[in-house]
């Protein structure tokens, strides 16, 4: 009698949750050094002798690149250990940051950037099956939650973080700053996750096939628009407050913590009204923070408002993707994975769209055209989102 693989059942719990925590820790350092760049724009561009919206594009490459990745890695790496496959893009995620803390110029920094953007994309498109094949079935939601902990974490802490690191050990020190914690999520996930071999089943086809449903549809085009609108300005907060705002390093970096931890409030806060009221939200936040948006260009050089509204958009924005999560496990519970998926292709795909737009029109006319460019976008997206909800009704 043969002793079952790995694919087959499941590892011991101590071991299982090791693999997760690890994978958690890489997913808050694979995050961090997405949003890094945000709050280091500045000193980036002045250091490599570029505009700072072409600075903006160290985002918008990643993002193009994680979503190429999670359209296709799938069909790629079907034969493969999904535990050298996890390992690769954690690599991957330690030469990235070592390409960028020693770049010398425009073409090495886009480069580190690119190779980010494919370990975003192949771990998190993988991220959610494995966490169900080390756990047990019922451990599986808190295994999914402790990896979007990591997530929003990163989230909250990135760019203020970037900000204080900069300013004391400069730009480049503030990426290298998370090559160690790579290599920390890496020796984790080898020592701890067990070999888990590729399952001997079909691909489930393309993800867009699921835009043939209408809710869908709808559900991914507010999705589209509000992640592009969001980074069209949030991308470009450092030079707005520096420049149109008048704030110092240390007072960005202030507000910018502010952002995160008034994002995770909004996070709790909001979660707590999706059971009863998930459409009402997520067509609500939308159509707040675009009149955040507008409201900023009214009053760009004061700095008290400017600073309260920016709370507020941290409040509501960093909750969004909550209810959008939301929102998928109950429209696509009988295909999470793919819809997953095409999620996380979208959202990165808008991240990549909405800060090169952003960036090409703070560089043409200004800030404040970056912010009215978002404004449209987000009211785009509450629309979608009421369409959706118009839909799901009546579908019911």
């Amino acid at each position: 009698m043969t002793n079952p693989t790995f694919g087959e059942t499941i590892v011991k719990t101590a071991a299982a949750w090791g693999a997760v925590a690890s994978m958690a820790l890489c997913v808050a350092v694979l995050i961090a050094s997405e949003f890094m760049p945000v709050s280091l724009l500045t000193p980036i561009a002045r250091d490599l002798g570029m505009s700072e919206g072409e600075a903006g594009q160290a985002i918008s490459i990643s993002g193009l690149f994680a979503v190429l990745t999670s359209l296709f890695i799938a069909g790629f790496t079907r034969k493969i250990d999904r535990k050298f496959v996890l390992s690769s893009f954690s690599l991957m995620l330690i030469v990235s940051g070592l390409v960028v803390s020693f770049a010398p110029n425009y073409t090495a920094l886009m480069v580190g950037r690119a190779l980010l953007g494919v370990a975003i994309g192949g771990f998190w498109s993988m991220s959610t099956a494995v966490v169900m094949r080390l756990l047990p079935e019922s451990a599986v939601p808190e295994g999914l939650a402790m990896l979007n902990a990591g997530n929003a974490i990163a989230a909250t802490i990135s760019a203020p973080l970037g900000s204080f690191l900069g300013d004391y050990i400069g730009w480049r020190g503030a990426f290298f700053f998370v090559v160690p914690l790579a290599l920390i999520a890496l020796i984790g996930q080898w020592t701890n996750m067990p070999s888990l071999p590729p399952r001997n089943r079909r691909a489930t086809g393309n993800v867009f096939r699921l835009l043939a449903r209408r809710q869908v549809a709808l559900g991914m085009t507010a999705i589209l628009l509000l992640f592009m609108g969001q980074f069209a300005l949030f991308t470009y907060l450092r030079p707005f407050l520096e420049s149109a705002a008048g704030f110092s390093v240390s007072g960005l970096s202030l507000v910018l913590l502010l952002m995160g931890l008034a994002g995770v409030a909004g996070t709790w806060c909001i979660s707590r009204l999706l059971v009863t009221r998930l459409y009402s939200i997520v067509i609500a936040i939308p159509l707040v923070m675009a009149a955040i948006a507008l409201t900023l260009i009214a009053v760009g050089s004061i700095k008290l408002p400017v600073a309260a509204l920016l709370i507020a958009w941290g409040f509501f924005g960093t909750a969004a993707p909550v209810g959008w999560g939301t929102w998928l496990s109950r429209v696509l519970h009988d295909d999470a994975e793919a819809g997953g998926g095409l999620q996380v292709a979208v959202i990165q795909f808008a991240i990549t769209i909405g800060a090169a737009a952003g960036g090409l029109l703070f560089d043409w006319a200004g800030w404040w055209s970056s912010f009215a460019f978002a404004a449209a976008l987000l009211l785009g997206s509450s629309v979608a989102a009421w369409a959706a909800s118009f839909e799901w009704e009546h579908s019911k």
